[in-house]
């Protein structure tokens, strides 16, 4: 019998290695016909038009409408996503739309959207889609938003990169031990596209999910913003999530209010200047403040706009220039 031909997938570190009629690990990259494809091009199977405070990105646009959509897979499978009802199934389980790039864009601006975000699952395993799409959003002076767990090779992110506005990426511990067990994944190459995008001038804020009993744990929080101070800066805003059961992390309550605020803190007191809790209606630590005198610049509540006190991005007491993207221009 003739030797099978077996294709090596170069988009992200798990490097799958397929043969014909057979998906790689995300199930959504299939060789078909000699071919490796992205069988989730042009078809979505999720589309809202969110804040994007939903993202959540704080320093984005506040108070703007974005165009959120995602196809299904992913190539993480944590164990508490929120989104599993698509991102851990293929394609052929799901129901999917038919949406080419020039239909996103059309309708995102006939929704007034200002940026459209590639969200839910993860954009990395519809890589194709995201490009194409995020070139055609620029042309027409729409920004591009990832929303991802950041686990991709470098040479495709560096292409990713230029037409990325900014991004919101999940650092779901600081412990490769968590990524393995948790994510089926590693650590390593998430904190190398961190630290990639920011190189690349991609704004980009971090979401650390804190898990009661799984990483939680505030030594290995403050390791977290140690490197994150070394290598994002102090203005990377940082969002504490907090988890509620899911999926097959069932048995574990919601991460207590008071541990979240801890963690933050935590982080304030090693030098981030721009830390929220997320995940927890009406809570202080959702505002953005001026670092330098304490001024309220935003007040939100869930994912709402109360007041925007920002001028031209600046503290309006002191002048303090507040680093983020205020504007569509």
């Amino acid at each position: 019998m003739p030797k099978r031909q077996v294709f090596v997938c170069e988009l992200c570190p798990k490097a799958c290695r397929i043969t014909e009629g057979h998906s790689g690990d995300c199930r959504s990259r299939i060789v078909v016909d000699g071919e490796l494809r992205a069988v989730t091009y042009g078809r979505p199977c999720a589309i809202h038009i969110d804040p994007v405070e939903k993202k959540p990105l704080y320093h984005f646009q506040p108070g703007s409408r974005i165009f959120s959509l995602a196809t299904a897979g992913c190539n993480l499978h944590c164990k508490f996503c929120q989104n599993w009802t698509i991102s851990q199934l293929g394609p052929q389980d799901i129901r999917n739309i038919r949406l080419e790039p020039e239909e996103v864009v059309r309708t995102a601006i006939a929704q007034q959207c200002a940026s459209i975000a590639y969200t839910y699952t993860d954009p990395v395993i519809y890589y194709e889609y995201t490009m194409d799409t995020s070139r055609l959003a620029r042309e027409k002076g729409l920004k591009n938003v990832t929303v991802t767990a950041g686990y991709i090779n470098r040479k495709p992110l560096e292409l990713l990169c230029t037409v990325t506005d900014g991004s919101n990426t999940d650092l779901k511990a600081f412990s490769d031990a968590f990524y393995r067990d948790m994510c089926e994944g590693s650590l390593k190459p998430v904190l190398d596209c961190l630290v990639l995008m920011k190189e690349r001038g991609v704004w980009l804020e971090v979401t650390n999910l804190v898990i009661p009993t799984l990483n939680d744990d505030l030594e290995m929080i403050r390791r977290m913003c140690k490197w994150m101070l070394a290598n994002l800066g102090p203005d990377t805003p940082l969002h504490f999530s907090r988890f509620y059961p899911m999926y097959k992390i069932r048995n574990l309550p919601p991460t207590p209010v008071e541990l979240l605020m801890q963690a933050r803190q935590e982080a304030l007191e090693i030098g981030l200047r721009y830390v929220y809790v997320g995940n927890v209606l009406g809570v202080e630590a959702a505002h953005t403040v001026c670092p330098k005198d304490q001024t309220l610049l935003i007040r939100r509540t869930g994912y709402s706009i109360l007041e925007n006190n920002l001028r031209d991005g600046k503290c309006p007491t002191c002048g303090e220039t507040v680093p983020g993207v205020w504007s569509s221009s």
